[in-house]
């Protein structure tokens, strides 16, 4: 059975960098970050390794791991939320005190993500793919976004529903946020390979799939194990955004983890928005999705709110969800059931 943490109101914050620390000369969105808390009255606990960063890493693998283990195990820490993702986080797994996790959510996406589907698939604690922790220091938050709270705090067998966002980010400029960080300019779509209204049910799984992939085969990765012994075998939605993949790389992911048994009871795949989905030669990203749509039978939804384009929906890992598209927009019915 899943096991959902739930999110308090008066919930402390611990900022861990399992991946990325953020270097000197941007420390300021820390503060900033910390203060938007504060000024709702939330506690926040920074670790060491948030304000250091070096060869591609906020500190070696056993700082990292023994760090996120300390906040997972401390009792005066509710929810977790690193700064943002990386690059290199797959270093720390197998430091992670897996035995001991906690029942308290962790939020995050990008290299984040490899962290959250090994902790849901190893001990059935539901994780949340989200925001990042200094994408909440806007003056205000996008409604997309915002929804975080709202799915962190319901109740065990409750329902939670959060809708696609009016507009999302093309390409970020740091150099001018608004008052909600992201510069929210373009129209949002959800997409349906078939091009008609789709409906699919399923428990959700996912992250970004340039690290995830890398689970495959490891320990960390047994989706089998995970079926039978946590959901009973029940239909899996993923979901998947790609943050640096070209088409082919993406495919050659995509059939590796159908090889390894990934999309064994797979009712579904979702696809966010990506800068990359290079083609290469006449290969599009519409026709990786086209080729996974045929050989597993299944329905494609594509360009949702999910990503490195954000604003994004929040994504439980373990949850029930019904996922619906009509006419561009998306819904996202997600039950905390076990």
């Amino acid at each position: 059975m899943i096991r959902y943490p739930i999110l308090s109101n008066d919930a402390t914050v611990g900022v861990t960098a399992p991946s990325s620390g953020v270097p000197v000369e941007l420390h300021h969105l820390l503060h900033q970050a910390r203060e938007k808390f504060q000024e709702q009255n939330v506690q926040v606990v920074f670790g060491e390794t948030v304000w250091t960063q070096k060869k591609a890493k906020s500190a070696d693998a056993k700082t990292r791991a023994n760090e996120f283990n300390q906040m997972m195990q401390n009792d005066n820490v509710d929810v977790i939320i690193p700064p943002w993702g990386g690059e290199l986080l797959i270093e720390t797994l197998e430091y992670i005190d897996f035995e001991n996790i906690k029942e308290k959510w962790i939020v995050g996406y990008s290299d984040t993500s490899l962290l959250l589907l090994a902790i849901t698939l190893k001990t059935g604690i539901a994780t949340a793919h989200g925001t990042n922790f200094v994408d909440l220091r806007g003056k205000e938050t996008d409604p997309t976004t915002a929804m975080w709270k709202t799915v962190l705090s319901t109740e065990v067998g409750s329902s939670v529903v959060q809708y696609s966002s009016p507009f999302y980010q093309k390409e970020w400029k740091h150099g001018n946020p608004t008052p909600v960080v992201f510069n929210l300019t373009e129209k949002t779509e959800w997409k349906t390979i078939s091009c008609k209204e789709q409906s699919l049910k399923g428990r959700l799984l996912g992250g970004c799939i340039d690290v995830i992939r890398h689970l495959a085969g490891t320990p960390f990765g047994n989706i089998q194990s995970f079926q039978q012994k946590y959901i009973h075998d029940e239909p899996i939605i993923w979901f998947f955004e790609n943050c640096e993949l070209s088409t082919t790389d993406l495919r050659r992911s995509l059939v590796q983890m159908k090889l390894a048994g990934w999309f064994d009871h797979c009712s579904g795949v979702l696809f966010g928005r990506s800068e990359a989905n290079h083609s290469v030669g006449d290969y599009t990203v519409e026709d990786v999705y086209w080729d996974l749509s045929e050989e597993l039978n299944v329905p494609i939804i594509y360009d949702i709110d999910c990503g490195h384009k954000p604003p994004q929906v929040t994504l439980i890992n373990g949850a029930f969800a019904e996922v619906t598209v009509e006419n561009g927009k998306g819904k996202v019915t997600q039950c905390f059931r076990s």
